[in-house]
């Protein structure tokens, strides 16, 4: 009878463990829709102060944890310029930190050198007309690993199936909601210095090796011509092989030389754009802005799947 009776007990102990994390993760957001849409953006031009980070992204964590622990009542800010899935994990880039200040407000002084004695940078992003968007829940830690899983796989077969250049990939962490945002427009803006630094680094390496390339096979022609009627030319191919290997993460794709992007940066496609006109953009967005204007220049395309690490949510 005691048998009985401890088997029991364990029983309905475990029915009630299991029910809690079911309301845990319920309460997480679990069950919570995602709802991807084209609007104005969750905010307007910010200033920030942030750390530059090469690597892999679940190694974040550090960089919100430092940038909270400094002001815990700012909101988390987060840049992801890499794909993970298209780039080594050791080659992916992203800008982490806080919000000093959103729209006509300026930072105070006291805080940037308080942000700046630890080593963070001040930089200013504007606030796009036109961002593909998304929120989630923000209640518990769970919150973060259920939103990377589920919002940006959502945001992924939104951009491809409207073939838009939506980039780069913006995370705010705002009272108990995440907001993501990818702009449409003004995306270089989006690049901090480090950024744009690597960025031209790695063009730079690439094209050295195009020119190297362009003048072996030029010798390599004069050779030929001769000793023989045959002509020798290099093909674009050797080219192409030059920049996926010189460009961590390249993809298949030739080297365009019209375009500043490193080959390896998501924003990169191969598709043909779209125009605002062919977008379902929702009426007002969250700053109750009015319905977008549809008169903007042609978008690209892009395609994303990753899985970035989120901070630890801030003390209030």
């Amino acid at each position: 009878m005691s048998d009985l009776l401890l088997l029991g007990l364990i029983g309905g102990l475990t029915l009630l463990l299991l029910l809690t994390l079911l309301a845990f993760a319920g309460y997480s957001g679990l069950l919570a829709g995602v709802e991807v849409s084209a609007g104005s953006p969750p905010i307007r031009n910010v200033t920030v102060a942030y750390k530059f980070h090469m690597g892999l992204y679940g190694e974040t964590g550090r960089l919100f944890t430092e940038s909270c622990s400094i002001s815990p009542k700012l909101r988390s800010i987060a840049v992801y310029y890499d794909n993970p899935h298209m780039v080594p994990p050791d080659k992916c880039r992203c800008a982490v930190g806080s919000i000093l200040s959103e729209g006509e407000e300026s930072p105070s002084p006291e805080l940037i050198d308080l942000y700046q004695k630890f080593g963070f940078k001040v930089f200013s992003f504007p606030a796009p007309s036109h961002v593909v968007t998304a929120t989630f829940p923000y209640t518990t830690i769970l919150s973060i690993w259920l939103a990377t899983r589920r919002v940006h796989p959502a945001l992924d077969t939104y951009i491809k199936e409207r073939k838009l250049c939506a980039y780069p990939r913006l995370e705010i962490y705002q009272e108990d909601q995440i907001h993501f945002m990818c702009p449409l427009a003004r995306q270089g803006d989006f690049y901090v210095p480090e950024m744009k630094e690597t960025e031209w680094k790695w063009r730079g390496l690439v094209e050295a090796i195009d020119t190297q390339v362009d003048g072996t096979g030029t010798e390599g022609a004069d050779t030929m011509s001769d000793t023989s009627s045959v002509s020798l030319e290099v093909s674009p191919g050797s080219r192409e092989t030059s920049a996926a290997t010189l460009s961590p993460g390249a993809s298949s794709r030739g080297w365009d030389d019209g375009d500043t992007r490193s080959e390896h940066s998501y924003s990169e496609s191969g598709a043909s754009g779209s125009s605002f006109e062919e977008l379902d953009l929702e009426g007002e967005g969250p700053l109750g802005e009015s319905r977008l204007d549809p008169g903007t220049e042609p978008l690209g395309t892009t395609k994303w799947l990753w899985e970035p690490t989120a901070p630890e949510k801030g003390k209030e």
